[in-house]
């Protein structure tokens, strides 16, 4: 297992695409024509988690579907953070940065394809996960051990909430 190579008290706030970070990056098709989208149980936990020590949280994700939405929702994610159908997703980070007050060292963004790159360029510690494609891992200063949709996003979350101290730190570890 490796480790981020950050200094990760600088961050303070986390930002996340979806598809290929937080589900896995083969999306099944309903009869309809949805996407459907797998779901990492303990990557939901850490985001969870973080999510109830109030640590600023985005979703930034090309996809529309409402499930997507109460998915993140449900754990905690404040709705302005959700942005969904982001066509470009650097209006959308900025959005999410300057809300906050925050500045781009402070931002720790996860991201795994093209239209990943412009925000990972900009933000303070640009992640990604093994699957990434090449070009994106070009530009990550961390790249997980584990695939998008399989543990990616628990591992970021955990490195960065062991680091605050917060991991295990009192009863919010232990419900939900």
């Amino acid at each position: 297992m490796s480790t981020i190579n950050y200094d990760l008290n600088k961050i303070k706030a986390l930002a996340f695409d979806v598809d290929g970070v937080l589900s896995a990056n083969v999306i099944p098709m309903s009869t309809e024509g949805e996407p459907l989208r797998t779901v990492n149980i303990k990557d939901g936990y850490a985001l969870h988690l973080a999510a109830r020590h109030e640590i600023p949280l985005a979703i930034i994700t090309g996809g529309r579907t409402e499930a997507v939405r109460k998915r993140f929702l449900a754990l905690g994610i404040l709705p302005e953070n959700i942005y969904m159908g982001s066509s470009v997703k650097i209006r959308d980070y900025r959005d999410f940065r300057d809300r906050y007050g925050l500045r781009d060292e402070e931002i720790l963004y996860v991201g795994d394809d093209i239209p990943d790159i412009e925000v990972m360029r900009t933000c303070g510690l640009p992640c990604c996960p093994r699957d990434a494609a090449p070009e994106v891992k070009s530009v990550a200063r961390y790249i997980s051990h584990k695939e998008g949709g399989y543990g990616c996003g628990r591992d970021i979350v955990e490195q960065f909430l062991k680091v605050k101290g917060l991991w295990m730190a009192d009863e919010r570890a232990f419900g939900w």
